[in-house]
């Protein structure tokens, strides 16, 4: 079809997450109890992570990182659902949807590119512990967040680009909570068969590619710990545990999403909620939780902020 003979799309539709209100309001109270603790936990692991003198190191410098990521990445569909919840009608202005098309992807893109970037500190920090400082200095891991941050930028583009030539003359709507590829790509009324097999290599079979790397390069440093004795092996093992359980976390649900034909399947609205809403959430509890280092700075720092202690 001619582009030029279609009249684009004003706004977009969504059936949400569900269409029953009592539901919808269980919903609002879980995810609003959730979005909060996200905000908060990462919100914690930064303070934490620039007020404790201990936690000046490569490792929490880019856990610090992921945290920013993780508000950012949790605030561009989590308040929108949350309005949407209460709403009778859910629309978004196309310009608005590709708006968060935009940031989704750049978001997301750093996170990946983030998680690879940690995976290399583990690396060095296990491998050269003597030159592990020199090596991941306080320069190179700037500059190694900044590529993360330029990566996702890059891909985002990718992906608005190959996306916005085409013509949406309607229908407009989708049956989702926020706008995506795999969604918007089938409001175009036209053949995207071809479009879709590109994006598909674009973001899933790239993210197969980045999981399956970080999953062998975690397996080679485990396998390098059992030469290591003490507390430190024991430390380093669980660092490196935590990591696995996020990466796996994250690139589950990412490759459900975009590595597969984009047709509708049951299991959608869940994996997208568990993706884009409560997955932000979980790296804070698992890195908290399971490191000892973290916990500490955090005590000492609710002891120096409790009134009762500088009494």
């Amino acid at each position: 079809m001619d582009p030029g003979n279609h009249t684009r799309v004003k706004e977009i539709i969504f059936l949400g997450i569900t269409q029953s209100r009592e539901l919808s309001w269980v919903l609002f109270v879980f995810l609003v109890s959730v979005y909060v603790a996200t905000l908060l936990g990462n919100l914690l692991i930064m303070v934490a992570v620039t007020w404790e003198s201990r936690l000046h190191t490569p490792m929490y410098f880019l856990l610090r990182n992921l945290s920013i990521l993780d508000i950012c990445f949790s605030s561009i569909t989590a308040p929108k659902v949350l309005m949407d919840l209460l709403s009778e009608r859910k629309t978004i202005s196309f310009n608005g949807c590709v708006t968060q098309m935009f940031f989704f992807h750049l978001l997301g893109g750093a996170d990946v590119f983030s998680l690879s970037v940690m995976a290399l500190d583990r690396y060095v920090a296990i491998s050269r512990p003597l030159h592990y400082v020199t090596i991941m200095s306080r320069g190179r891991c700037t500059a190694l967040i900044a590529a993360s941050w330029l990566g996702g930028f890059v891909h985002s583009i990718v992906q608005i680009a190959l996306l916005l030539p085409l013509p949406f003359c309607g229908p407009n709507v989708l049956d989702t909570f926020y706008c995506d590829v795999p969604q918007v790509l089938k409001l175009a009324c036209t053949d995207t068969f071809a479009l879709e097999i590109l994006m598909i290599s674009n973001n899933g079979l790239v993210s197969w590619f980045i999981f399956f790397f970080l999953l062998i390069s975690y397996t080679v440093i485990l396998m390098m710990l059992r030469s290591h004795t003490g507390e430190g092996r024991r430390k380093a093992v669980s660092t490196c545990t935590s990591h696995i359980t996020v990466v796996t976390l994250h690139f589950v649900p990412c490759i459900y999403v975009y590595a597969r034909p984009f047709t509708a399947l049951p299991a959608d609205k869940p994996i997208h909620v568990t993706f884009t809403v409560i997955s932000p959430l979980l790296n804070p509890l698992i890195y908290t939780l399971r490191n000892q280092e973290m916990k500490s700075a955090i005590w000492k720092l609710k002891k120096q902020l409790s009134p009762s202690e500088k009494i």
